[in-house]
């Protein structure tokens, strides 16, 4: 399945509830096991974790075996605006460590600075020093940050030499392709991981099942589920089309909470692009795209 080469995994609901669509809380540890056997045997190269997604490193950990085939990625904690002293990018420094023996890993494949603003205060070459420091050592391949907006990856790779770089791609948040960003990142030679491919499972969602917070987006919703339908291509696999089928992006971070969840992403990415007129339902509207700020999952930890 040589698409599959293209999809990374999220781990955040292997440490957390996560998603406007997750009713099922975390999944048991057998589970997480179950479900990395299962992306290794399908080719899925990437496993995308972060300090703060609860257990999901400790998870990790337990589940993976000596020679398993992923690169993992992680993200060092948010810091508060203004923050940025010698003292606290030194317990970053200690906290990276800590998640390295979480995972039982000597070294990451990639290391991002979680907060892109922490790197674009005045002192953010301090935040940068940590990571360019860990990746001269040998403990982290490359580096790079999480961003949520086109102008805030503009600002931070204009200021830093960055290797990687995380960042929402979907159906509704067609902004980085539109605006050019992704293209002039691969001109740079930034590996580009797109996020929020279901825009936390709001586009695999039942317009009808929508929280009330969606409300101003009900129709805009209504009117992508009903083309699909007329379609009759179903919205995962229109979902994992846009994203899978835009050329700069070179992974796909989707997140499961079980085998039969990952089956269907990988039978849905099997299919290959689908005929969708994506461009009629590119959002502008933060409230419709930014996951930020929406209200937490209906599920709590069991």
């Amino acid at each position: 399945m040589a698409l599959a080469a293209k999809l990374g995994l999220g781990t955040v609901q292997f440490g957390m509830d996560y998603g406007i669509s997750n009713r099922a809380g975390r999944p048991a540890e057998a589970e997480v096991a179950g479900i990395l056997a299962r992306a290794a045997d399908a080719g899925i190269e990437v496993l995308d974790t972060a300090a703060a997604y609860g257990e999901a490193a400790a998870v990790l950990g337990r589940a993976l075996w000596s020679d398993h085939p992923f690169r993992i990625v992680t993200k060092v904690p948010s810091l508060p605006q203004g923050a940025v002293t010698a003292d606290s990018v030194a317990r970053l420094g200690a906290t990276f460590a800590r998640s390295l023996s979480h995972l039982g890993a000597e070294r990451v494949y990639g290391l991002l600075v979680h907060n892109a603003a922490n790197l674009l205060v005045s002192s953010g070459d301090r935040l940068f020093g940590l990571l360019a420091g860990l990746k001269a050592q040998g403990r982290v391949a490359k580096i790079g940050v999480s961003v949520y907006s086109v102008d805030q990856a503009r600002a931070v790779t204009d200021r830093f030499p960055l290797d990687l770089i995380q960042l929402p791609v979907n159906v509704f948040d067609q902004r980085p392709v539109v605006s050019g960003l992704l293209a002039d990142l691969k001109a740079q030679g930034i590996e580009v991981h797109a996020r929020s491919v279901f825009l936390q499972g709001l586009l695999l969602m039942d317009p009808d099942d929508l929280p009330a917070h969606f409300a101003s987006a009900r129709e805009r919703i209504r009117d992508y589920a009903d083309h699909l339908a007329a379609a009759g291509v179903s919205p995962l696999r229109a979902a994992l089309g846009y994203v899978m089928g835009t050329a700069e992006v070179d992974v796909a971070l989707c997140g499961v909470t079980t085998r039969e969840e990952l089956e269907q992403i990988l039978g849905a990415a099997d299919k290959g692009p689908a005929a969708v007129s994506y461009e009629r339902f590119a959002m502008t509207d933060e409230d419709g795209i930014n996951p930020v700020p929406w209200p937490p999952p209906h599920a709590r930890t069991r």
